[in-house]
């Protein structure tokens, strides 16, 4: 069973085939030896024009000046590459079926126009927030919503399963890993049960996320046991060359009127039942109310862009009580961010929100793999007299990762940003806190891939119970980490060229 187990193992599968390519490649490279110098101007003259194409290329500047650089250090192969990896754009396949899927489903994305008008009245600031994500990605802004913070995923998990029992329609589940332990396996058992009582359960996960913890065949499994589900953008080895646009959400709906979101997959290590990296720390909200319905949506819509199951979503909002049920102080509006629309909303909401700050801004990211625009809104912040704190994981789960988020360090610590390492684990929340009244938590790391590639969600809130609790927890959490200091970030001069590399190619990983 072991054997036959690590046979099947679509990792090594995948390693296998890219070894046989490496080695068809080079016996192919030896066997046109003879022709090797009009290989040479062959594959330079490619190089080139890639590089005139990546100038004119309408994309952000980091990721073109890390293909160029890589391009001009390996003349002959790097434009080979360029074709073969550069590619960040959506297969057409992809972007017609949700672009499909979105636009059929354009009228249900309206909102109570009344929130975004209290809100103006309270603060022109927090409503531009407001406009601007609806503008950019058509998810409304509601009141009447209750919201819930959680400082850690054991006390979500909780909640969770209460919520998950109670169900008495449907449940949709959208997460980026999934890894059968005593987290997934309570929650399945659950979701059998609802099944077997007529509640209608789908599931999405992304394929790649789970690529070393499912079968490849998972989605069958659940299938058989009633459970609607799909693996989103299916790893194929050897063909799957480029793995970006992954489906990064966390989203749990109940009954149209409660759901869960945040860094919290469901895995066991994200309830601290697993120790991988020190204690594990990760934040997530629950919802009840109006705002669901940006969720249910979100979901839907990458259901159906596959499925196609849903000709009208009027059976969706019939389960959603009254408003006065769930009434909560605030405004949210869960958002979410896709790499069809050349837009990149949260690394925007971010930048906004630091902008518009006067006291504080409070930040918890794993990964701290920042462009330009951002490190120059952090520090603009902080120049302006705003406390801007970041606080990143004090025990890594990617080296090179790791020593790239420190590569970050220096100039934003030279420009008053406070860097603080969580003591004692890894932090994989993605939250920020301004101002007692702004807060966002969502899926959404700071780096390159979560800000441009993936497909990821988030909640804006303004003046929410959460925000202040979000604030607290910031708080204590900060007591707990260790300030990092500028002459940490010293690596003397080869460390220092190490760290420019990883600066420089960050936007290719």
């Amino acid at each position: 069973m072991k054997y036959k187990k690590l046979i099947t193992n679509r990792i090594l599968i995948t390693g296998l085939l890219l070894i046989i390519q490496v080695v068809w490649m080079a016996i192919l490279l030896l066997k046109l030896g003879n022709y090797s110098v009009w290989i040479n101007i062959a594959f330079s003259v490619l190089s080139v024009l890639i590089v005139l194409y990546i100038i004119g290329k309408d994309e952000n500047s980091a990721y073109k000046i890390a293909w160029i650089i890589l391009i001009l250090c390996l003349p002959l192969f790097g434009g080979l590459l360029y074709l073969c990896f550069g590619n960040k754009n959506p297969s057409k396949k992809m972007r017609k079926r949700l672009e499909l899927e979105h636009r059929r489903l354009e009228k249900e994305f309206q909102g109570d126009d009344t929130a975004i008008d209290e809100i103006r009245a309270l603060d022109e600031r927090a409503s531009g927030v407001s406009t601007y994500l609806k503008n950019a990605s058509d998810y409304a802004i509601y009141k009447d919503t209750d919201s819930k913070y959680y400082p850690v995923g054991e006390l979500m998990f909780k909640d969770m399963l209460e919520a998950l029992e109670k169900a008495e329609y449907y449940i949709f589940m959208e997460y980026f890993i999934i890894e059968e332990g005593v987290m997934w396996n309570k929650i399945l058992e659950v979701l059998e049960r609802k099944v077997s009582q007529g509640v209608d359960v789908r599931l999405i996960y992304d394929d790649m996320g789970c690529v070393a913890l499912l079968p490849g065949s998972y989605a069958k499994i659940l299938e058989k046991k009633g459970i609607k589900c799909m693996a989103f953008n299916p790893f194929v080895p050897f063909l799957s060359m480029v793995m970006n646009h992954r489906d990064h959400r966390k989203i749990m709906v109940i009954d149209g009127h409660t759901a869960f979101t945040g860094g919290i997959n469901l895995s066991d290590e994200y309830i601290n039942l697993k120790q991988r990296f020190g204690h594990w720390k990760d934040t997530g909200v629950r919802l009840k109310g109006e705002a669901v319905w940006n969720f249910t949506l979100m979901f839907l819509e990458m259901w159906n862009a596959y499925r196609k199951e849903d000709r009208s979503l009027e059976q969706y909002k019939t389960h959603v009580h009254h408003p006065n049920a769930f009434a909560g102080s605030g405004y949210v509006q869960p958002f979410g961010d896709s790499p069809l629309d050349n837009e990149t909303v949260a690394e925007n909401v971010y930048i906004e929100i630091l902008n518009q700050a006067r006291h504080y801004c409070y930040i918890f990211t794993p990964y701290l793999i920042v462009d330009n625009e951002m490190k120059t809104a952090l520090s603009l912040a902080a120049k302006r007299g705003v406390d801007v704190r970041i606080v990143t994981p004090g025990i890594p789960d990617k080296p090179l990762v790791f020593r790239l988020t420190r590569s970050n360090y220096a100039p934003l610590l030279r420009a008053g940003v406070k860097i603080y390492e969580y003591t004692p684990g890894f932090i994989h929340a993605k939250s920020y806190v301004c101002d007692d009244e702004f807060a966002v938590v969502g899926t959404i790391n700071m780096d390159y891939r979560s800000l441009y590639l993936h497909f990821e969600c988030g909640t804006f809130m303004y003046r929410t119970e959460a925000v202040m609790d979000l604030k607290m927890d910031a708080v204590q959490t900060i007591g707990k980490s260790r300030p990092v200091s500028l002459r940490e970030c010293r690596t003397g001069i080869f460390g220092g060229l190490l760290d420019s590399v990883l600066r420089i190619l960050a936007p290719l990983f």
